[in-house]
């Protein structure tokens, strides 16, 4: 069965800010809204890197759940590790199976299927296991009806091709990556720097120990780089430096690969 991250999600204070940001460091663009948001008292833009996409959402009255992720964890950061596989039923069976609660799941018949889990149940960060459904729904680059119908039309390639990663800090990063492993049915790894990882179709997920102050969640995404002179020159510009490997957007630690 296949899985892969086909999206992330970002809880910003106000999105036009770091809006900017992205575009101006990453060279990528928007190429849809969801007008759909606003009845959880949100706004949210879509941007795609690669064929994945990347999403920022931001509050626009008191009292909703992105409101209060965003004081549970300090401010702007990352919100949701959203998959695309390609055979809902069984995922949907084994989350059943795991005693694991579903905050939001929904279907639009013969083209989404959405299945959103507790982050109380799976620790680190919200895990959302969604599939695609209809004409070309399997293809690397194909539809994605998040992102609106012709998600193609913002895309930007000549900065950053992907995201390579997505990387989740815990207290005991070693129990949530095999609670994600449990949930995805996929064997833990490995990586260079002796991180636990969990790899998917294309891209893995990676689980650290808390070292910024922050509380668990989402702290990370590795993107693949075209033109890092000119990334880099763009997140000096804006405030958005780290160093050489690594600049900071929306609150979050965003690794050059």
């Amino acid at each position: 069965m296949k899985l892969r991250i086909r999206q992330i999600a970002l809880v910003a204070e106000q999105l036009e800010p770091v809006l900017a940001d992205l575009r101006a460091v990453l060279g990528i663009e928007v190429c849809y809204r969801d007008p759909g948001v606003a009845r959880f008292g949100l706004e949210n833009a879509l941007l795609p890197i690669g064929n994945q996409l990347l999403e920022v959402v931001a509050p626009t009255q008191e009292g909703t759940a992105g409101g209060r992720y965003l004081e549970r964890r300090g401010g702007d950061g990352g919100y949701m590790v959203i998959t695309q596989c390609d055979d809902h039923a069984p995922r949907r069976k084994r989350v059943d199976e795991l005693g694991i609660r579903i905050v939001t799941e929904f279907e639009v018949p013969g083209h989404f299927r959405n299945m959103q889990l507790h982050p109380k149940d799976t620790g680190g960060s919200f895990f959302e296991i969604d599939q695609e459904l209809g004409e070309h729904a399997n293809d690397e680059d194909g539809p994605w009806h998040p992102a609106g119908s012709d998600w193609k039309a913002g895309q930007r390639l000549d900065v950053v091709t992907g995201i390579t990663a997505a990387e989740i800090q815990a207290d005991d990063p070693a129990k949530v990556a095999a609670r994600w492993s449990e949930i995805a049915e996929v064997r833990l790894a490995k990586d260079a720097a002796g991180n636990t990882i969990l790899p998917l179709d294309g891209s893995v997920v990676r689980f650290v120990a808390i070292n910024d102050g922050r509380p668990e969640g989402l702290g990370g995404i590795d993107v693949s780089v075209a033109d890092r002179a000119r990334l880099l020159a763009a997140a000096k510009e804006r405030g958005c430096y780290v160093n050489d490997a690594e600049v900071r957007l929306c609150g979050m630690r965003v690794r050059l690969r």
